[in-house]
């Protein structure tokens, strides 16, 4: 889907007029076409009326909770949805994140910041419409059907809850997964509580791909909330 001229369609659900319009223009400059909507109820008749590639949504809205909105919109659409709040608590963010939204910004923000993050959704929509049976970023190699992974084409030994756990982040790069989601979709809704299994995974499959928490490569920490793949290859 996208807009006129082929650009990509956002909806912003803003109750903040002055912040609205410096998304508009912003957002306007940087290629997207951008409709605004100051409340809950017209960003959802908005949604029903039209095709939108992303929204970008604030909690704090004057007539429904931004919690409740991305329930509803879920229950109807797949538009990725990008959290933007004040409000910073990571529980927040992570019950966002868990009710289906592809990312959370907190303000106050910067605009570069965010158009990354747009950017990464919209291209990730785009290129993982599904789970293929290869995964590429960069150097990294995860065949599903071989059960394989490679690094600048030197195989990996990994255990199969590291390959589930790779494939899984792999799948959606730029987005956060929760610690919730990963333990549910690799050890099972009993371990969804487990953060040291996860902790501990985690670290293993850095150690093999050679990925430096402070400047990682692959796997990306957000702290108390869960893990991103970033796919960033070093500098030449």
């Amino acid at each position: 889907m996208s807009g006129e001229h082929g650009r990509r369609r956002l909806l912003v659900i803003e109750d903040d007029t002055q912040l609205r319009k410096f998304l508009r223009i912003s957002l306007g400059a940087s290629g997207f076409a951008v409709d605004e909507a100051g409340s809950g109820g017209e960003g959802l008749t908005k949604l029903g009326s039209g095709d939108y590639d992303l929204i970008i949504l604030d909690l704090g809205l004057p007539d429904v909770d931004g919690q409740e909105l991305i329930g509803a919109v879920r229950s109807v659409r797949h538009t990725p949805i990008i959290v933007l709040s004040a409000r910073a608590a990571e529980e927040q963010k992570v019950r966002a994140l868990d009710g289906g939204a592809a990312d959370y910004v907190s303000k106050p923000f910067g605009i570069a910041e965010l158009t990354a993050r747009i950017r990464a959704v919209l291209r990730a929509r785009r290129e993982n419409p599904g789970v293929p049976p290869q995964l590429e970023a960069g150097s990294l190699r995860l065949d599903h059907l071989r059960h394989e992974v490679s690094l600048a084409g030197r195989p990996l030994k990994l255990t199969p809850k590291e390959f589930a756990l790779l494939a899984l982040l792999m799948s959606h790069p730029g987005r956060v997964l929760t610690h919730r989601h990963l333990l549910n979709e690799v050890w099972g809704e009993r371990h969804s509580e487990d953060t040291h299994y996860l902790r501990v995974y985690i670290g293993q499959l850095r150690q093999k791909l050679g990925d430096d928490p402070a400047a990682p490569r692959f796997i990306a920490n957000e702290p108390g909330i869960g893990y991103r793949f970033v796919a960033a290859e070093p500098p030449p």
